[in-house]
């Protein structure tokens, strides 16, 4: 099995209103190998916190079928500026996204224990 993890920097007290955006796809549910996705939120940094969007896969191809999936990219869209707004990187949505940066690592369980 593999976890996917997407860490993600967001402003102080953004985390809780974002997380469930990670865990509300129900397209993902189809996907063969998906098994689940966990949010989990550090609150431990100054001037940040981070998001850790763990998705458990059966298999890295499983996980690769779904990344270049149309699922994924509709998942990922970002959303059209609405008229009058600024175009991105003029002070437009962009600037005012809570996310300040993210970095994805893919890890093999190769150990565990249960309850």
């Amino acid at each position: 099995m593999f976890i996917v993890t997407n860490r993600i920097k967001v402003k102080k007290g953004f985390a809780e209103k974002m997380a469930p955006r990670f865990t509300s796809n129900e397209g993902l549910k189809d996907f063969k190998g998906f098994v689940k996705t966990e949010v989990a939120v550090a609150r431990d940094f100054e001037e940040y916190d981070e998001m850790s969007v763990n998705m458990f896969w059966e298999s890295l191809e499983d996980f690769k079928v779904w990344r270049d999936s149309d699922a994924f990219q509709a998942a990922h869209k970002r959303p059209e500026p609405k008229e009058g707004d600024a175009p991105q990187g003029h002070g437009g949505p962009q600037a005012d996204s809570p996310m300040l940066g993210s970095q994805i690592v893919v890890a093999e369980i190769v150990s565990s224990t249960e309850a």
